[in-house]
């Protein structure tokens, strides 16, 4: 199941030595699917065309090479669609007003600017009302985890964090900007992000890897004042709750009830483990590739010994395969092919799924699908993707709306139901489990559900006018 893509092929055609039949047909058994045709320029002899083309990244230079050597025909360029997408840049920075005369100009700046200067001196509080910082939420990143490519540095990492900060304005109007550090000490994170903090009112951190993104956001947790989020766990733990809660209201098994199973137990397993004991789960397995944590057991991994320690811990030492039997619950988070359909055979009736490793989930889920009662995956070319994007642009927005002081737990759970209940009755079923990330409602429910977890948790600095009595 590779990746897909589309990609622009520009090609000039002899009409005396080839026809455009032929040409796509050449482009179909190379791997490709023709989408769109545009034709640039017809003449007598010659035409030149651009086709628009579907194809996997392992395929695409398969069809272009097979047009390369085909009589009659001349291929110009070809463009990746997605990398024309990113030419320039994804993002950009623009003022809210016009500047168009001296006036103006002595308002925004010098001399005007300085006794705003100095009622935030007066008062740094103020700084939520007269600068961006009332609704700006830096997205940090240094390079080491991105997506599935690892650790790739700062630079590489940017095309992400762009497209986090992309998400973030369209889905809940919230302004961020990309923050790519050149370094991965602990330590100089931390120390870098509090020197940058005064002008943001939240931090994402995204794509640090394991273990020293868990110390990161629980420094900065304690030593900053604004709400702090390690999006990879606990945006991806939130939404998996969320897809839970349906998921058992499908199969109608209550969540204190249910045998759960983890698999991968690094980032945003530790989360997801977390989330799931908070939201009630009594019965959990944590696997990891040396097998199931085992309770009670000593471990230098500081997340793993707090596992170890929770009383819900169960079946330690055991492989997947043993954990695995009689489970109502596989929850995955780590590599493509782990598990098989005698597995899924072996698990309780109406098994729920949720295989989330991407690109390739833990098993294909066409040929999982007769096995399971409920299937989700990462992906969006299949039913119930679980997608952080359901989360973090409504947690944030309402973080900000109360100015809360940190993201905690409480705040979390409030964010997954009420994901999980933008998806009414009418509308829940095996199919449709999680709402789309395209669903209006999702942030506004979101928003208005953490702002009131805030409040009644304390962390809210402001109450909104909307909730005043």
């Amino acid at each position: 199941m590779a990746v897909g893509t589309s990609i622009i092929i520009r090609v000039e055609l002899d009409k005396t030595a080839v026809n455009f039949g032929e040409v796509a047909t050449a482009i179909n058994n190379a791997g490709g699917d023709v989408i769109a045709v545009d034709v640039i320029r017809a003449g007598q002899l010659t035409t030149i065309r651009d086709i628009t083309v579907n194809v996997s990244d392992i395929e695409s230079q398969k069809v272009v090479n097979a047009l390369q050597f085909m009589p009659g025909v001349k291929v110009v360029n070809t463009s990746d669609r997605t990398f024309l997408v990113h030419l320039g840049g994804k993002i950009e920075v623009q003022p809210k007003l016009p500047i168009k005369n001296r006036d103006d100009l002595s308002k925004v700046y010098t001399p005007g600017v300085a006794r705003v200067c100095s009622a935030i001196h007066e008062n740094k509080s103020k700084a939520y009302s007269l600068t961006i910082k009332r609704n700006m939420v830096a997205v940090v990143s240094d390079g080491s985890a991105v997506l599935g490519l690892g650790d790739i540095g700062p630079e590489a990492s940017i095309p992400v964090m762009e497209g986090k900060a992309m998400l973030f304005k369209q889905f809940a109007g919230v302004d961020a900007f990309p923050i790519c550090l050149d370094t991965q000490d602990t330590e100089e994170i931390i120390r870098t992000i509090k020197a940058i903090a005064p002008v943001f009112g939240g931090i994402n951190l995204e794509d640090i890897s394991s273990p020293r993104c868990f110390e990161i956001e629980e420094r900065l947790t304690k030593e900053l004042d604004i709400p702090v989020m390690h999006d990879d766990q606990h945006g991806t733990a939130i939404v998996v709750l969320a897809g839970l809660i349906n998921s058992l209201k499908v199969v109608k098994k209550p969540i204190g009830s249910v045998r759960v199973v983890v698999n991968g137990i690094g980032a945003a397993g530790v989360a997801i483990c977390k989330m799931l004991l908070a939201a009630g789960v009594s019965h959990l397995t944590a696997v990891d590739r040396f097998g199931a944590i085992k309770p009670g057991e000593e471990y230098e991994n500081k997340q793993w010994q707090w596992l170890a320690e929770q009383p819900q811990l169960q079946n330690g030492g055991c492989t997947l395969s043993e954990a695995l039997v009689g489970a109502d619950v596989f929850i995955g988070v780590s590599r493509a092919g782990l598990l098989t359909v005698e597995h899924l055979k072996s698990m309780a009736s109406d098994p729920i799924v949720f295989a989330m490793a991407n690109p390739e989930p833990e098993i294909d889920p066409e040929l999982a699908e007769p096995y399971v009662r409920i299937l989700a995956t990462g992906r969006s070319d299949y039913p119930n993707q679980i997608n952080n994007v359901l989360a973090f642009p409504g947690i944030f927005s309402g973080a900000l709306h109360c100015r809360a002081r940190d993201i905690n737990t409480e705040m979390k759970l409030a964010t997954a139901h009420a994901i999980a209940s933008v998806v009414t009755d009418e509308e829940l079923n095996e199919q449709y489990i999680i709402p789309s990330v395209f669903n209006a409602h999702v942030v506004e429910t979101v928003r208005r559900e953490v702002v009131k977890a805030a409040l009644r948790t304390g962390v809210a600095r402001r109450v909104p006018s909307e909730f005043r009595e």
